[in-house]
């Protein structure tokens, strides 16, 4: 059995989660730690829980998500596992959205320890498994990490509990996501738990029945 943590970081309030099996063994999802204080109470956590972190899974690279990440590459020497395709966040948006509202870049020197991942790719971690789903839409190169055996989703800002990710920052795009929700979400099992990026977690079945963005009119066009 798996056990979760939960950080809220940055002024964005980007959530980063723990998840370790009972080895202790533990990945970390878009540690956006962006403070010194920030840093230190993740850090803290995984000593006192005596966690051997296995590795850092992004599922975009948004600037709010990565805060963290090359601090913990350095303390711990892990990979960071991440699309490709996010070179395009890294280039393009991050400068553009930081520019715009007078935030700090990231560092990201993290993408030397970068290992590329691609749909249906297996990222192993002590005894867990987490599946790789494309998900493109609020960014680029967006993934999504399923651990089914455990039923958890790291979603990221593709979906939100009632709510979908932004598509008006570059790179992200309205119809892209909808068919990535449609296309790899809606369609797991009703009781996988979704632990998105903000907010609250929620599961699959109650998006699939409640959430305002995925009613039949919302669908992507068809062409």
């Amino acid at each position: 059995m798996i056990k979760i943590e939960h950080f809220t970081f940055n002024a964005f309030q980007t959530r980063c989660t723990v998840i370790w099996d009972e080895a202790g063994n533990c990945i970390i999802a878009d540690p956006g730690a962006a403070g010194e204080s920030e840093r230190t109470s993740l850090a803290s956590f995984i000593g006192s829980h005596g966690l051997t972190p296995s590795c850092i899974l992004l599922t975009h690279c948004h600037f709010d998500h990565i805060y963290g990440v090359s601090d913990l590459v350095r303390t711990y020497g892990i990979p960071v596992y991440m699309h490709k395709d996010e070179a395009f966040t890294l280039e393009k948006t991050n400068p553009y959205v930081c520019g715009a509202f007078g935030l700090p870049l990231p560092d990201i020197s993290f993408t030397d320890a970068a290992r590329y991942v691609k749909d249906g790719d297996i990222i192993e971690a002590g005894a867990m498994k987490f599946e790789v789903l494309e998900t493109p839409g609020h960014t680029t190169g967006g993934v999504c990490y399923l651990e089914r055996k455990e039923k958890v989703l790291l979603s990221g800002d593709t979906i939100f509990a009632g709510a979908i990710g932004r598509t008006d920052h570059p790179g992200g795009d309205y119809d892209t996501i909808m068919k990535s929700i449609f296309g790899k979400l809606m369609s797991l099992d009703g009781d996988i738990t979704v632990i998105p990026g903000h907010g609250p977690a929620s599961d699959i079945a109650t998006e699939r029945m409640t959430n305002p963005f995925l009613l039949p009119f919302n669908e992507p066009y068809e062409e």
